[in-house]
């Protein structure tokens, strides 16, 4: 572990911490004038140094025996959280499903993970296995756990049961008792630590203590994809809002009382109506006439007649981009500025006419998500007049491209019954006709044993690639379409895969804990063939089953929707990449990239400020100083960069000095959406996939199956 004075570019002390595996995550513990430094790592340890233990020493002697050391997690902790002015406690995070409270003042009480001893008792909240327990001592701390190990969902319907292996977790900054965790689900929690009542035992399974919020953009919330995740999460220096970052996906923020802000909660009912076309919305009829509108587009509200001119040229330039079918990044800013930038200024028909303008481009443009993003904007839009047969169009055109023929003619025939004479309307309504045949056909013709002609893999041998993972690159369809979502698609192909694994019996020595040790059986058909219809009849699954029982008793909880997307990297080689807010105000979005860039946005409009060259690989770390003007960047290589707009030496600014305004930042983004849309699905289930390695070919360093990413 180093540490430098980043000012003076000096080496103060480079530390043999004793960890046997990577460092994820290292903090200065506050108020002790940077004496004291936590770190958590693979080897599922967190440990804790006093620097003023190395005054004297020489450069050569760097080992430092720790001060504290918790063993208490049995998996890689991935985050070390701390709470301002509080010298005292640190959390840490760790893959193994829970987040525990450590107070520095009672030193190494907790025994290892696995000990015969008592067991550990620092865990500090749970969805399912909740353990906590309060153990006063004579300062009237607790130690507290967070168990989560069956608190992952699948979707927003599901119970939560599968194993949910944490990833980040943060302290707010403003209110200390609020903590919110994000880990291998969609959904990031916000827990109050005042609420968690206190229990007897970590080992006995009682029903999950209630979270304050659950967090996810609504278009990800029932994607029922097991290898979807978060790989960091954060408040805003207010504590008002939340950042997102997902892997495969993009950057979201949210407001944690949606109340004051521009987030709203909604519930799996929200999501289902999003998808389906009804005459009414939200149970209240829409009004075909707008009021307080004046001619030129505004409200009754004054605003400043530049401003309003404003508006008016940006939403002329984002209509030529549409027309001209060029530019589709710089028409959707232009939507975004007059949005997000003036909302308050305009009046609804100017808001009307660029919701739908920006859904239009949107669904050119074609990036990840963007069908879903037009959805949402089309339906703001039929908010505001129930006339126009516009938002119902594109909504069928959006659903088209997600692969869901049947809701799009719903909506199209919606449109054409609103302008019956309209030539456009009756062409889309007579596509989707055709490709809702086209698919029937298809499905047909495998059920016959034939080859649908639009699978890529027809008439080759599947490799062991091919069945392990669903790849959405494979799709005629946009990035959006019906490979990257299981239930898209009307003729989608499902394989059914059942494992069993057999431990060697080496419990009598040492064994790494995230290597599987035994031998592996699996068996893989399709669905409805044979073989796994005889073993469903065996198991007389007949009737419907606990789980099934479970989930239709379960009544999902709201969540929190995204109010601001940030877009243009791309997260999928590593788990830990971080997004940032940027100055003591958090005006600024920061995140790092797979390219080797670091990207900075807007944070109300979501506008590219710059990009940025941080890595020779990947770009993980992006952290602003509290007060200082100071970003601190790391990645794969060897190297920690500093930025500070006074920097002696100019940065590698992607564009040069013209900005992101350039070809060459445009084509970067490309190519990070189109390695996002590449992103191959895991069928196995992650806490299958989290353990697994393949060991190195006898014949060279080959890893043909290397699944736990870092």
């Amino acid at each position: 572990m180093n540490i430098w004075n980043y000012s003076s570019r000096k080496l103060l002390h480079s530390i043999e911490t004793g960890h046997t595996a990577n460092i994820f995550c290292t903090k200065f513990v506050p108020e002790t004038s940077d004496e004291l430094v936590v770190s958590g790592a693979g080897d599922a340890e967190v440990r804790l140094f006093h620097l003023s233990h190395l005054k004297g020493r020489g450069a050569e002697d760097s080992a430092l025996t720790p001060s504290v050391l918790f063993q208490c997690h049995t998996r890689r902790v991935k985050k070390i959280a701390v709470e301002v002015g509080n010298p005292h406690v640190v959390w840490s995070a760790s893959e193994d499903g829970t987040v525990r409270q450590h107070d520095l003042r009672e030193g190494a009480s907790c025994p290892p993970a696995g000990s015969s001893r008592q067991e550990c008792r620092n865990i500090l909240v749970s969805p399912n296995t909740l353990c906590v327990v309060l153990n006063y001592i004579s300062c009237f701390t607790q130690r507290l756990k967070l168990d989560l190990r069956c608190g992952a969902k699948k979707s927003l319907t599901d119970p939560p049961k599968q194993l949910f292996a944490l990833k980040s977790c943060d302290i707010s900054s403003t209110r200390p008792h609020l903590l919110l965790v994000g880990g291998s689900d969609a959904f990031a929690r916000l827990y109050d630590r005042r609420m968690l009542p206190p229990l007897s035992s970590s080992q006995k399974k009682l029903p999950p203590p209630p979270c304050v919020s659950y967090f996810c953009p609504m278009h990800l919330s029932d994607r029922g994809r097991s290898s979807f995740h978060l790989t960091h999460v954060a408040f805003s220096p207010n504590g008002e809002e939340v950042l997102l970052s997902y892997s495969g996906e993009h950057v979201y923020l949210m407001d944690v009382n949606p109340a004051h802000g521009g987030s709203m909660p909604y519930t799996s009912g929200d999501v289902s109506n999003l998808m389906n076309f009804a005459p009414l919305l939200n149970g209240i009829e829409l009004q075909s006439s707008v009021s307080g509108i004046f001619v030129n587009g505004s409200s009754s509200k004054r605003i400043p007649a530049t401003k309003l001119e404003k508006c008016k040229k940006l939403i002329q330039m984002a209509m030529k981009s549409l027309k001209e079918d060029s530019n589709f990044y710089y028409g959707i800013e232009a939507c975004n500025e007059v949005l997000d930038g003036c909302r308050d200024d305009i009046g609804p028909l100017l808001t009307f006419e660029c919701l739908c303008t920006r859904a239009a481009i949107l669904l050119k443009r074609k990036w990840k998500n963007d069908a879903h993003m037009a959805i949402r904007d089309c339906h703001r839009a039929r908010k505001l007049n129930s006339s126009s047969f516009r938002p119902l169009l594109l909504i069928a055109d959006a659903l088209s491209q997600l692969g869901k023929h049947k809701e799009a003619l719903e909506f199209a025939i919606g449109a054409q019954s609103s302008a019956p004479s309209d030539s456009e309307v009756a062409l889309k309504v007579e596509s989707i006709k055709d490709n809702i045949a086209a698919a029937e056909a298809d499905k047909a013709n495998k059920a016959n044993g034939g080859e649908s002609r639009s699978d890529p893999r027809a008439g080759r041998v599947l490799s062991l690639s091919d069945i392990l993972y669903r790849s959405d690159a494979n799709s005629d369809a946009s990035q959006d379409g019906p490979r990257s979502e299981r239930d898209d698609s009307d003729d989608d192909e499902e394989l059914e895969l059942a494992f069993e694994t057999s431990i060697s019996g080496d419990e009598g020595r040492d064994v790494d804990p995230d290597v599987l040790h035994g031998s592996l059986n699996l068996r893989i058909h399709r669905r409805g063939d044979s073989t796994g219809e005889t073993g469903r009849a065996n198991g007389a699954s007949g009737s419907p089953t606990s789980s099934q029982k479970e989930k239709a008793a379960y009544k999902p909880e709201a969540v929190i929707d995204m109010k601001q997307r940030y877009v243009g990297h791309c997260n999928v080689g590593t788990d830990i990449k971080q997004a940032s807010f940027l100055g003591e105000r958090g005006e600024y979005i920061a995140c790092g990239s797979d390219d080797g860039r670091w990207f900075i946005w807007e944070k109300q409009t979501g506008r590219l400020i710059k990009m940025l060259h941080g890595d020779e690989a990947v770009v993980n770390c992006v952290q602003c100083h509290p007060y200082d003007c100071v970003v601190a960047t790391s990645g794969i290589d060897s190297t920690i960069k500093i930025w500070t707009p006074s920097a002696s030496v100019p940065s590698l600014v992607a564009g040069g000095a013209a900005g992101p305004e350039t070809s060459n930042v445009l084509d970067a983004m490309e190519s990070n959406q189109r390695r996002l849309c590449r992103t191959r699905e895991a069928v196995l289930p992650f806490e299958f996939l989290e353990r697994f390695r393949m060991h190195e070919f006898t014949e060279g360093s080959l890893h043909p199956f290397e699944c736990t990413q870092s």
